[in-house]
């Protein structure tokens, strides 16, 4: 077997594996956003859906950003003194835009993961396709 043809099938099977990771990736974090059961508020970029994929994530992220801001005036967690009530508010809120951020970045990894599995393939068929195009015209394959 050539090392062309055996580099042609590792890119293959890599490229197929990608996707399925991908989309497993894509399901498991579908599935735990869903588990939470979060709905947008009326005033969010998407309002009033539920939580389930990059977009909702985003326009929830923002909009918790935005109501916390109301209540802080306009202050982050670390611009509020420490004594400050209001500081535990923006803690929270902060830790819950992380993870919603956290699960857009996840969602984005597996789009690339999926669009570089297909890549793979695409350059595993094209070695196929150079390999038999010189076998048929009289050329080696090494």
């Amino acid at each position: 077997m050539s090392i062309r043809k055996i580099a042609s099938i590792a890119s293959i099977a890599l490229g197929a594996l990608m996707i399925i990771a991908a989309a497993a990736t894509w399901w498991m974090v579908t599935a735990e956003l869903d588990d939470q059961e979060i709905v947008t508020p009326e005033d969010a970029c998407l309002p009033e859906r539920q939580v389930r994929g990059p977009f909702t994530a985003w326009c929830q992220a923002e909009i918790i950003d935005e109501h916390t801001r109301e209540i802080t005036g306009g202050l982050t967690y670390a611009q509020l003194e420490q004594d400050d009530p209001r500081r535990e508010t923006a803690m929270d809120a902060s830790f819950l835009r992380a993870s919603l951020y956290t699960s857009i970045v996840a969602f984005g990894v597996a789009a690339m993961a999926a669009a570089m599995g297909i890549l793979f393939i695409l350059i595993g068929l094209g070695m196929r396709d150079v390999s038999q195009h010189v076998v048929h015209h009289g050329g080696t394959t090494g």
